[in-house]
C-alpha cells in the first residue's frame, strides 16, 4: 500500500526551531531526558510539539512497543513506553526515525504525550 505524502504549504506550515530553554521530562519522579538541545515543531494550528535528542535521553528506560502511526507529513512513528521503578507509562513518547525531508531536523528525537509524562 502507497502512503500519500504531503508536503507543508500556505495550508499546512510546519516549522521546526531549535527551543531556547532547558527541558527536563519525568515519569513518576525519575528523569527520563534533561537536555538543552531541544528542538520545537509547529504544525498549522496544533500545539507546538518538543522534540528531544534520544542521545540525552535514559535510553535504559525506554522500551520500543508494536504501536505505530503515520502521518502524511511527517512519516511513520515508533513508540515508547518509559519503565521506571515498576511503573510504566506506555505508549509515553514517539519518534519518527526517517522522517519526511520537510522534518528532517526531528530525526533522532523524541516527544512525548504531555499527560502520560510528570513534565513536557
Amino acid at each position: 500500500m502507497t502512503r500519500p505524502v504531503l508536503q507543508p504549504g500556505p495550508d499546512h506550515p510546519i516549522t521546526v526551531t531549535p527551543h531556547p530553554e532547558r527541558v527536563v521530562v519525568r515519569v513518576h519522579g525519575h528523569v527520563v531526558i534533561d537536555t538543552e538541545n531541544a528542538l520545537v515543531l509547529q504544525e498549522a494550528s496544533y500545539p507546538p510539539v518538543y522534540y528531544l535528542p534520544l542521545a540525552d535521553a535514559e535510553d535504559s528506560v525506554l522500551e520500543r512497543t508494536e504501536t505505530a502511526t503515520y502521518c502524511p507529513y511527517k512519516g511513520e512513528a515508533s513508540y515508547f513506553t518509559v519503565s521506571v521503578g515498576g511503573a510504566q507509562s506506555i505508549d509515553a513518547g514517539w519518534a519518527y526515525e526517517s522522517p519526511y525531508p520537510a522534518v528532517a531536523e526531528i530525526k533522532n528525537h523524541i516527544a512525548f504525550y504531555p499527560d502520560r509524562v510528570d513534565a513536557p
